[in-house]
């Protein structure tokens, strides 16, 4: 039996592109004579579609596209994976389904048991889980279809997948008890840096357990916040990868079910942490943008890190003829700030503009003297900058149809360290997922075949240049030591005792939890996250703005 692994792009809500994409992978497929192609998890209506699926038309939309993609398979069986409707009265109205078609019809539809419900997932939200267990029958080969998480009803890998109470069986055990040939998975898991290596050594782990040869398909892409890396694979039943897909972009291959036990075992490479992230904010403004029909962006390029870093993204994923830049001095500004600032525009090819804002931040402070007289200069002032920084940028992406990148990162949103209506403007965060001593990472990776980014820009003091000689370590503690602050407590979930007690200063612990923890009003109305850790703030990260724990 010959396989097709469709790894492909999604738009939610795109039924149109989203179908075209299907059926010309299915065309492909029955020219080279598959017996079988398989697709992602919700391919015909995009991951995740949200509250979207609590309105009929876009169900009725979703088993419509089932029905014409139905109808392109003649001599080849799809996968597909797409909403359908619970027949019994009670429960949800929704399963999350795999919808076998062959001979122009539905063939059988297998619905999702384990749903996943934590960090940006809410699928029992829509979806009711399966109950009922069997196989399909192609080319006299029995085939367990299963979805996404129906893998993961055990932990081989720790804090992998917290088990419901609301599932009672699980899917393999279930599906093995019927004796199976070979085990689908279809899946739409999103990136996160270290979320290859989980999944890969989940389906490792199940395929040598129940001694069954699996074929996992995953999509690529980016919907909002969250990013598809793809790495589909087949995997024998001793465990072993012989075949995965490539990360980041679209991809199809075939594997044949007879050799996947005697295929030469592969050892997939294992990018590099950075790299991957790289390749993720890359895919994500990419896609953020065409999906949204966008072309162009634009940005305050100070002669800082982040904003290097950012832009040099941009111009990665939009072309540089599509990236515009503000250079936006103030008063306090250094003159080798505006440089570096120019020489990397110069280096990519942006086109950028210096916008002085000195008068006009003087103008402000002067309409203010009356109402602040008697009081001395403060964060006030520094703020007034930003959001003067703020205004012009917004006015450009206005006049021009840009949308404004914003530049923070991880660390500063974290702790507050940024300003509303200012610096925090925005369409779309790049950065807000990225700690700061990753940020420095990302630029030295993306100098690895000559400068672009200026190393002067690298290697200064990081400084926000509000007030006369002002450096972040002014009012934070070293990156180094907060950003592994910021990581035990927001990651993993520690406790400040816990990190306190292996080894971090009590009292640069006990600040950063608090800046933290009074700053979830600022983040509450910051842009959308780019997610590319295990936790990002947005979608994945809920917490009350009121409260005092």
């Amino acid at each position: 039996m010959k396989i097709a692994l469709a790894q492909l792009n999604y738009h939610v809500g795109n039924f149109k592109s989203n179908t075209e994409k299907i059926i010309k992978a299915i065309e492909n497929a029955q020219n080279d004579n598959c017996d079988l192609i398989v697709f992602s998890e919700l391919a015909v209506c995009g991951y995740p579609p949200l509250d979207l699926l609590e309105r009929e038309e876009f169900v009725e939309q979703c088993l419509q596209q089932v029905d014409i993609i139905a109808k392109k398979c003649k001599s080849v069986t799809a996968i597909v994976g797409c909403p359908s409707i619970n027949p019994e009265p009670k429960g949800k109205k929704l399963f999350n389904s795999a919808f076998v078609l062959g001979n122009g019809k539905i063939q059988s539809v297998h619905n999702k048991t384990l749903l996943p419900n934590y960090d940006v997932f809410d699928e029992y939200r829509y979806f009711q889980p399966n109950s009922e267990f069997s196989l399909v029958e192609i080319n006299g080969k029995k085939l367990a279809i299963t979805i996404c998480e129906d893998l993961w009803d055990e932990q081989p890998v720790a804090n992998s997948f917290a088990k419901s109470k609301l599932y009672t069986k699980s899917p393999m055990k279930e599906l093995k008890q019927l004796n199976p040939d070979l085990v689908i998975n279809i899946a739409a898991s999103p990136f996160s840096y270290n979320q290859g290596e989980i999944r890969q050594q989940i389906i490792k782990n199940k395929a040598a357990k129940n001694q069954l040869p699996y074929v996992y398909v995953n999509q690529i892409g980016a919907n909002t916040e969250l990013v598809f890396d793809g790495r589909s694979m087949v995997v024998n039943s001793q465990g072993k990868v012989v075949n995965q897909l490539n990360s980041f972009t679209e991809d199809v291959q075939y594997c044949k079910l007879e050799d996947i036990e005697h295929c030469n075992v592969i050892e997939p490479e294992s990018q590099e942490k950075i790299a991957l992230i790289h390749d993720a904010l890359v895919l994500g403004v990419k896609d953020y943008f065409n999906k949204m029909g966008f072309t162009k962006a634009t940005l305050g390029l100070s002669g800082g890190i982040d904003s290097a870093v950012t832009v040099v993204i941009a111009a990665r994923a939009l072309g540089a003829e599509n990236v515009r830049v503000l250079l936006l001095p103030s008063k306090y500004s250094s003159d080798h700030s505006i440089k570096d600032a120019e020489d990397l525009a110069n280096n990519l090819g942006v086109q950028y503009d210096i916008v002085p804002i000195k008068d006009i931040v003087g103008s402000m402070d002067n309409t203010m003297a009356s109402i602040f007289e008697g009081l001395e200069p403060d964060v006030t002032e520094e703020n007034i900058q930003a959001r003067v920084r703020g205004t012009l940028l917004m006015a450009l992406s206005n006049k021009f149809g840009h949308i404004l990148l914003n530049t923070s990162n991880k660390s500063e949103a974290a702790v507050g360290y940024g300003t509303l209506y200012g610096d925090m403007n925005g369409g779309l965060s790049v950065l807000g997922d990225v700690y700061k001593t990753d940020v420095f990472d990302l630029a030295k990776f993306m100098n690895k075949d000559g400068e672009v980014i200026p190393v002067n820009t690298i290697v200064k003091p990081p400084s926000a240049e509000l007030r006369p000689d002002q450096k972040d370590s002014d009012s934070l503690p070293d990156y180094g030591i907060l950003d592994q602050v910021l990581f035990n407590y927001i990651e993993k979930n520690e406790s400040p005792q816990k990190i306190i007690a292996a080894g971090f200063e009590e009292a640069v612990v006990n600040k950063a939890v608090r800046m933290v923890n009074i700053n979830e009003y600022k983040r509450f109305q910051t842009a959308p996250v780019i997610r590319v850790s295990s936790k990002a703030f947005g979608l994945g990260r809920r917490i009350p703005l009121v409260s005092k724990f």
